[in-house]
């Protein structure tokens, strides 16, 4: 059942608004290409992918406290180089392959979706990623937030409470007020558990023939859109 009196729109980012896995493969086989090195690229960025919550879960549980996420990037780029034995990179190289999860792509629907969002909606990410790398993928692809929100500003990972109702506090709202879009089910759930409305956006193509789950909502959500687009219709927004 839709809710009325959305003032705020708030986006996770990687999946949802952002096609990671296609993002880092090209950004991994131009570094091959530069330096000769033949891998599957594409194994290469869900591989890194997979080493993403386990690295938060040592935040969350406090085995170590808490860093903004181009530093678990980075530990986890380490550990992909080591195991797959790639040691002829510099540092400057090192660290700008890390920086590609500054430079993802977004899905083909996103920016007029968001624009026309932000017609009559707040937009902000609310994303595990830091303020830099958001504020960098913004630039360059034209995603027009009005604001960047998320685990560094709130100090907490999602799906942690804090990361969520942090947004609400920093926008000065209510939680029904912010609409909290995702394409992963767990992220909604956690969301709803604070209180927050939910809209689902199913990104089936995100992990590639991998992908074995979030093909569609399977809980009672707010609102269940094929793309931005469609969930601006279904907001109103021109």
């Amino acid at each position: 059942m839709a809710r009325e009196g959305i003032k705020a729109c708030v986006f996770d980012v990687f999946g949802t608004v952002v096609d990671w896995r296609g993002s880092v493969t090209r950004e991994g086989e131009a570094l091959g290409r530069a330096k000769g090195i033949t891998l599957d690229w594409e194994q290469f960025a869900r591989d890194w992918r997979a080493l993403y919550q386990p690295a938060m879960e040592k935040v969350r549980s406090g085995q170590m406290g808490f860093v903004k996420l181009d530093v678990l990037h980075r530990m986890n780029l380490d550990e992909l180089l080591q195991r797959h034995g790639i040691d002829g990179l510099t540092e400057d190289e090192i660290d700008d392959f890390n920086r590609a999860w500054h430079r993802l792509d977004p899905w083909p629907d996103v920016v007029e979706g968001l624009t026309r969002l932000k017609s009559r909606h707040i937009i902000a990410t609310l994303s595990n990623g830091n303020v830099a790398l958001m504020v960098n993928m913004a630039k360059r692809a034209g995603m027009p937030w009005d604001t960047i929100l998320g685990a560094e500003v709130a100090r907490h990972y999602k799906p942690q409470p804090g990361a969520y109702l942090n947004a609400v506090d920093y926008l000065s709202l209510e939680p029904q007020e912010v609409l909290m879009v995702a394409a992963h089910n767990d992220d909604l759930v956690a969301a709803t558990d604070c209180g927050l409305s939910t809209a689902f956006v199913a990104r089936p193509n995100e992990y590639g023939p991998d992908q074995d789950r979030d093909f569609e909502a399977i809980h009672d959500f707010d609102y269940v859109a094929t793309d931005f687009c469609d969930l601006a219709d279904q907001l109103g927004c021109p």
